[in-house]
């Protein structure tokens, strides 16, 4: 079973930028896509960024699109999430998630369902 541990989240200023990390240990990091979601209080856990397992096919959640940029190393079991341009509606725990092995296409309606090892997740605060 692949652990994940992110770290990097801390508070910055609405225009700021800020860059998270994900180790993975355990597991096949390789094998898996990998996906950051966020949650804020109140609200439900968002999609925002899929990386798939050869890195090629990188995926954004709508209102992240053109300002925040995934990436992974295999090599070294690192997954980055470099976010630009911060807004306050930024802000929430950021989580690093491991899909199920074997997992092809899927529904974005289920796209939550299909990542089942999660990390402890970071917080990021967007506020001036």
């Amino acid at each position: 079973q692949v652990q994940l541990v992110e770290s990097g989240g801390g508070l910055v200023q609405p225009g700021g930028s800020l860059t998270l990390s994900c180790v993975a240990s355990g597991g096949t990091f390789s094998q898996h896509a990998i996906g950051w979601f966020r949650q804020s209080p109140g609200s439900e856990r968002e999609f925002v960024a899929e990386i798939k397992k050869n890195g090629r096919m990188p995926d954004y959640g709508e209102f992240v699109k053109g300002r925040f940029t995934i990436s992974r190393n295999n090599a070294n079991n690192t997954v980055w999430l470099q976010m630009n341009n911060l807004t306050p509606d930024d802000s929430g725990v950021y989580y690093c998630a491991a899909q199920k092995e074997g997992v092809g296409m899927v529904l974005k309606v289920k796209r939550l369902s299909s990542y089942v090892y999660w990390g402890q997740g970071t917080q990021v605060t967007v506020s001036s």
